[in-house]
């Protein structure tokens, strides 16, 4: 289910618009950096573009590729020649940048343009920056080079330079939300409201960590995903919980208090997440006591 045309990005209406305009103006940039937490789109864009950039059947005016050309069906099954995905973290050393630039000078096997994905690029050595800085300045025409991280200020300003940044936002809950049921609806899993939400809100903003936990508590029922069971599976404490101890809190009724919390241990939840459920809680009773429209506020 990643996106196979820009139209299908969730949550990034920005980088849609702008890169749409220069591929419709023929302005493509030669080099990309897409900076963002994970699991909001970077590198299911950068294949994006890898596609439009090679489609065999697209219009020069035409923002989306056809993805039934072989060039668009071998990008999106992995197995371009003129597409490498390189993850940055198992390749970090100057001699996979120095193979690389030796790399970029051959033309295209059978596309239009090579094009180099290098995801979380920020774990390059400061050796292998400095060689791939010297391939940024003078890239032959026919490459392009998209670079993906979730840790910009860990890439070397010359780099950040020489690319067109584009920052990714995180998905807002009622998007994931949305883009979960649909996907429900598609594989007949039956699942309440409540429970898509609330795997929409664990996922804090990624909708890839939203897919894979709809995936997993999918396979360990068959029948309707329930709020009850996301709580037995993801280990997390229920709202009502939270409401009973925030009304102990506000009656200081510190007995109440304290037995709610132990039971919360005694069923082995995790107390980081607990603790930042209940400050969660409070911020929203916060902004509900103190803004006039809370509901663009709160989930």
């Amino acid at each position: 289910y990643r996106p196979q045309s820009l139209e299908d990005l969730i949550g990034q209406p920005h980088i849609v618009t702008t890169l749409q305009n220069a591929i419709r103006e023929n302005r493509v940039a030669q080099s990309f950096l897409f900076v963002g937490s994970r699991g909001v789109g970077k590198t299911s864009t950068a294949r994006i573009i890898a596609k439009i950039l090679n489609c065999q059947r697209r219009g020069n005016k035409d923002t989306a590729p056809c993805n039934t050309c072989a060039s668009c069906i071998e990008i999106t099954n992995g197995t371009s020649l003129d597409v490498l995905e390189i993850d940055g973290a198992s390749n970090r050393g100057i001699d996979e940048i120095r193979n690389l630039r030796e790399n970029v000078k051959f033309k295209p096997a059978s596309g239009i343009y090579k094009v180099y994905i290098i995801d979380e690029v920020h774990m390059l050595t400061q050796e292998a920056f400095n060689a791939l800085l010297k391939t940024l300045e003078e890239p032959p025409v026919h490459v392009k080079f998209i670079f993906a991280t979730t840790e910009p200020h860990r890439v070397l300003p010359t780099i950040i330079s020489r690319c067109q940044r584009y920052d990714f936002r995180r998905i807002t809950t009622v998007e994931i939300a949305e883009s979960l049921q649909a996907l429900a609806k598609k594989e007949q899993i039956k699942i309440t409201d409540e429970a898509v939400f609330a795997i929409a809100k664990t996922a804090e903003g990624g909708m890839r960590d939203a897919q894979s936990t709809l995936d997993q508590i999918a396979n360990y029922t068959n029948s309707e995903i329930t709020l009850e069971i996301i709580e037995t599976m993801l280990g997390f404490t229920n709202e009502k919980t939270y409401i009973h101890i925030v009304k102990a809190i506000a009656e200081k009724n510190t007995h109440e208090a304290l037995t709610l919390i132990q039971r919360v241990v005694n069923e082995g939840k995790d107390l980081r997440d607990f603790n930042k459920g209940l400050l969660e809680i409070f911020r929203d009773i916060m902004i509900l006591k103190t803004v006039a429209e809370p509901v663009k506020l709160i989930d």
